[in-house]
């Protein structure tokens, strides 16, 4: 107490000296003087209090605080860290409706979906805990929702008026033999940027003798009628083969293949096996037949390129304003399996998945690597001329199997990569499984109850992949 009377005198500007400090000492023990000390002890209490309060609001209205960027159209989440601020708490956070944002107090979370792209400034709303009245106060933030990638995309239509127009997508689903098919074809976002056309395409349909035959041309982009080379190939191709003199001496050379392979392996202690002699005279007449099979498949892409070729000279083109790539499989289901006729000139894939999904084949080979590293084109006189061109034709046999797919490289490259991916099982069943919804977009195509299962696998084919902005067709017998 005495100590307390001094400190008061002094702020006072009473000096100690004798008289004051009896004074002092009387009034130690006075109840009144303890009373009134007590009661000014608690006052600067309180003001300290409440200066510490306002001091620590004010701190963290002072502190640089950071909300992670959202993305519009993306999951979004965020949790303050506190720690450095015990007392603060944030009562609400205005603003965040704009973007489609929530604000939970109690874990301190901001949390949705971002419906668009902005920049807004969030009002965080706070009080301090040790503030009985809970007085609050607002720290402003800036935060951003990036725009989604595909919004800064525009999508043009294109010019139905000019020669050669072609839809921006096209759809198909059918029967394929004793299985189905679903065919999407979508332009890509770099032509629809621009309002160009789609230069990939198309054609399915079934033949004679039950054969069924499935094209799929992808019209290369620095060509200035691409989309009606791709159209030309696929088309012609399809009605090629719609003769049935050739699918009947197809049905025919095909049955008598696979009997002379089977006719050449050794059945273990079976008496009428082939002599070594009779084997290569079989082996002899299975090249020769095999030979036969692709010379007819030969020919009718010969004269595809033909058709390529006068149909510039008609409306005086350059014959590589019409470049375009060309797959197809030509298949038919006999007593003893599928037999896959196939042909590939180009980067685009003919895969098939096994029954069981114990293995995936390549058809084709790609014009990729050996090839010598640039796409060529059924456009070009080179690839008829190359030695190389009767490795492009394929011919195989399945028990079963389980799907058969044709892709252009807008679904190739951003789902395999590379071409050793190709044939890579786990990344097939990677891509299977994206196909299924395990997809960013969780867009499924369902292969069971496929009723619209066409406008299930085009919407699929506008997911997102940074720098692939091709056109985009997928084929699928399944």
């Amino acid at each position: 107490m005495e100590a307390f009377l001094k400190q008061i005198l002094s702020e006072n500007n009473i000096e100690p000296n004798k008289l004051v400090n009896q004074t002092i000492t009387k009034l130690v023990d006075n109840a009144k003087i303890a009373e009134l000390a007590k009661s000014i002890v608690s006052i600067k209490n309180q003001i300290i209090e409440i200066f510490m309060i306002y001091k620590n609001k004010e701190e963290f209205k002072e502190k640089h605080i950071v909300i992670a960027n959202a993305n519009a159209k993306k999951e979004y989440d965020f949790t303050f860290d506190l720690q450095e601020f015990p007392n603060i708490a944030i009562k609400e956070i205005k603003n965040l409706d704009i973007v489609g944002l929530q604000f939970d107090p109690e874990t301190n979370q901001i949390f949705g979906t971002p419906t668009v792209a902005n920049t807004v400034n969030l009002d965080l709303v706070f009080y301090s805990k040790t503030d009985e009245k809970q007085s609050t106060d607002i720290k402003t933030v800036p935060f951003i929702v990036n725009a989604d990638p595909k919004d800064l995309w525009k999508d043009k239509a294109s010019d139905k008026n000019l020669k050669y127009a072609k839809e921006d997508h096209e759809t198909y689903h059918g029967h394929f033999l004793d299985k189905k098919i679903v065919v999407a074809s979508q332009r890509g976002r770099s032509h629809a940027h621009d309002g160009l056309f789609r230069d990939d395409d198309f054609k399915v349909q079934k033949l004679w003798d039950d054969w069924t035959i499935v094209a799929v041309a992808d019209g290369a982009g620095s060509a200035k009628y691409a989309r009606q080379g791709s159209r030309i190939a696929t088309e012609f191709i399809v009605e090629s083969f719609n003769n049935e003199e050739i699918l009947q001496s197809l049905s025919n050379l095909a049955t008598n293949f696979y009997a002379e392979k089977k006719n050449v392996q050794e059945v273990p202690n079976a008496d009428d096996n082939p002599t070594e002699i009779e084997k290569l005279a079989i082996e002899e007449q299975s090249i020769k037949t095999k030979s036969s099979i692709v010379n007819i498949l030969y020919k009718n892409v010969r004269i595809l390129h033909t058709q390529l070729i006068d149909f510039a000279k008609q409306e005086a083109i350059n014959l590589k304003d019409l470049n375009t790539t060309l797959i197809f499989a030509l298949v038919k289901k006999f007593d003893f399996g599928y037999v896959m006729l196939t042909f590939g000139v180009g980067d685009c894939p003919i895969n098939i998945i096994t029954k069981d999904f114990d293995e995936v084949k390549l058809l084709n080979t790609l014009d990729i690597g050996e090839f010598g590293g640039g796409t060529r084109f059924i456009t070009m006189p080179e690839v008829f001329s190359s030695p190389n061109m009767g490795t492009r034709f394929g011919i195989h046999k399945l028990s079963d199997f389980s799907k058969l797919f044709l892709m252009t490289d807008g679904i190739y490259d951003p789902k395999f990569e590379t071409e050793n991916k190709l044939e890579d099982l786990e990344t097939w069943k990677a891509f299977i499984q994206d196909l299924n919804g395990k997809n960013e977009d969780k867009i499924k195509v369902d292969f069971e109850n496929d009723e619209d299962i066409q406008e299930q696998l085009l919407k699929w084919m506008n997911f997102w992949s940074k720098g692939n902005h091709d056109d985009r067709t997928l084929a699928i017998i399944y």
